[in-house]
C-alpha cells in the first residue's frame, strides 16, 4: 500500500507527487494518457506565469534550473483600459531585485518535471490507466482502474483538472459560470525586444495580455499572446486564413513590438469559473483545477494550485515524519480550513475583475480607469497589489 495515490500527472499532479516523494512518501501517480503524449509540445500551446513566490517549488524539486535558460523574466507589468491615457505599471525594482515571475511553455514544464517523476524512485507511475472506481475504508482509499487493477494508498488526491475523473467518482459536486468568452493562445514572433515587460490590455471582449518569453534559437524575439474574445467572434478568428488573423492580432496590439507574425499553431480555450463544492472527502482531498478553476485574467491560476501544492505536502510530510496518518480526517480538515480564504478570494478577485472591465457603461469605465490611476500614484498600495501579483501577499506567501 502507498502512502499516498495522485491521480493526474499534469503539472499540478506532477509537482505534488515529487514533493511528496522528497519528504518521504511511498507514491503512486495515476495518468489516463502516455508520458510521451503528456510531454508532448503539440499537446499544449499555453505559457504559464510562474510567480516570484511560487518559483521556490520548482527549486525545491530540483527542476528549476532545467526550466531557467527557457523561462522569460516579466520585469515589468502594464496594464491598460481599451484606449484610456490613464494606466497602471509595475516595476519589479519597486519590491527587490529579482523578477515578478517568469513565463515557460507548459510543455517545457511539464517535461522537466515528468523527467524528475521517473527518475524519482519512490513514485510509482501508472500510465494510460483509467478510473473506474474509487471505495475507502477505515484506513485506506482503494482506486480501481479499467485493468481491473486496484491501487491503495492511506491517501488520494485529484489532481485531474477541472473535469477531475476522481471527483466524481468519490460525488463531489462542483459548481460553474461559463463565461462565453474564449482564450486564443499563439505566439509571436516580434521586430522589437519585449523588455521582460507584460502587458495586458482590456478590450471589449476581454483582457488581451502580451507576455514575454525568451528568444527564439535563431534569435528572434518572442511573447506569448492570451487574447480573449467573446466565443462567437474567436471562433470565427480562428477561421481566418493567417495573414488576416494576423492583421485582427495587430489591431488589438499596435505597433509597440514593430513587424510581428504567428509562429506555429493557434490554440483556443473556453473560458469558465470552476469550484469543488468541498476541497475534502474521506481519505480524499483535490488540489489545482480539479479544486478550482479561475479566469486567466491576472495569470494567477498556476499559482494558486502551487499554495495547494505546498500547503498539503507540508502537512503530509510533517504527519509521515510522526508517524502519523496522512489521510487522517484532522489533516484534512486543516488543510481545507486553511485553502479556502485563499481560493475564495482569487475567485472574488478574478471574477469581479472580468466583469467589472467588460461593464461598457460610461460610469464603470470612468471609475474603472480612474481606479488604475490611483493605485498607480499610491505607493504603499501599489507595492501591496504588486506583492500580491508576485505571490508574495496579500493572502499568504507561497512558500
Amino acid at each position: 500500500m502507498y502512502d499516498v495515490a495522485v491521480v493526474g500527472a499534469g503539472l499540478a499532479g506532477a509537482a505534488m507527487s515529487l514533493l511528496l516523494a522528497k519528504q518521504g512518501a511511498r507514491v503512486a501517480l495515476i495518468e489516463r494518457q502516455t508520458a510521451e503524449a503528456l510531454a508532448a509540445e503539440a499537446a499544449d500551446g499555453r505559457t504559464t506565469a510562474i510567480a516570484a513566490g511560487a518559483r521556490g517549488l520548482f527549486d525545491r524539486l530540483g527542476v528549476w534550473n532545467e526550466l531557467e535558460p527557457d523561462a522569460g523574466p516579466i520585469l515589468d507589468i502594464r496594464v491598460s483600459d481599451r484606449d484610456s491615457i490613464l494606466s497602471l505599471h509595475f516595476d519589479h525594482r519597486a519590491v527587490g531585485d529579482e523578477p515578478m515571475g517568469h513565463i515557460v511553455e507548459n510543455f517545457r514544464l511539464r517535461r522537466a518535471l515528468l523527467e524528475a517523476v521517473q527518475a524519482e524512485p519512490t513514485i510509482a507511475a501508472y500510465w494510460g490507466v483509467q478510473l473506474t472506481g474509487f471505495e475507502t475504508a477505515d484506513g485506506s482509499a482503494a482506486l480501481v482502474s479499467d485493468q481491473e487493477q486496484v491501487i491503495e494508498a492511506n491517501l488520494a488526491i485529484a489532481a485531474d483538472g477541472r473535469g477531475s475523473t476522481l471527483r466524481r467518482l468519490a460525488g463531489i459536486g462542483v459548481r460553474a459560470i461559463d463565461y462565453r468568452q474564449t482564450a486564443i493562445v499563439c505566439t509571436i514572433h516580434h521586430e522589437c525586444p519585449h523588455d521582460g515587460i507584460a502587458h495586458e490590455r482590456f478590450l471589449n471582449g476581454g483582457p488581451f495580455a502580451v507576455l514575454p518569453m525568451t528568444n527564439a534559437p535563431d534569435g528572434s524575439h518572442r511573447s506569448s499572446i492570451v487574447w480573449t474574445e467573446k466565443r462567437e467572434l474567436a471562433e470565427y478568428l480562428l477561421t481566418l486564413p493567417r495573414p488576416s488573423l494576423e492583421r485582427e492580432l495587430r489591431r488589438r496590439l499596435g505597433g509597440f513590438l514593430g513587424d510581428i507574425a504567428i509562429h506555429g499553431n493557434c490554440w483556443s480555450y473556453p473560458l469558465s469559473l470552476t469550484v469543488t463544492q468541498r476541497l475534502t472527502g474521506r481519505r480524499l482531498t483535490l488540489v489545482g483545477e480539479a479544486a478550482h478553476g479561475i479566469h486567466p485574467i491576472a495569470g494567477q491560476g498556476f499559482n494558486v494550485s502551487v499554495r495547494d501544492i505546498e500547503t498539503l505536502g507540508h502537512s503530509v510530510g510533517q504527519a509521515l515524519a510522526k508517524g502519523m496518518d496522512p489521510g487522517g480526517r484532522v489533516l484534512l480538515n486543516r488543510y481545507a480550513q486553511h485553502r479556502w480564504p485563499d481560493i475564495l478570494a482569487m475567485i472574488a478577485a478574478t471574477d469581479g475583475l472580468n466583469r467589472l472591465f467588460l461593464a461598457d457603461l460610461p460610469p464603470f469605465k470612468l471609475g474603472r480607469r480612474l481606479g488604475l490611476a490611483a493605485v498607480d500614484r499610491i505607493p504603499p498600495l501599489k507595492r501591496q497589489f504588486q506583492r500580491h501579483a508576485m505571490g508574495l501577499g496579500l493572502f499568504g506567501q507561497a512558500s
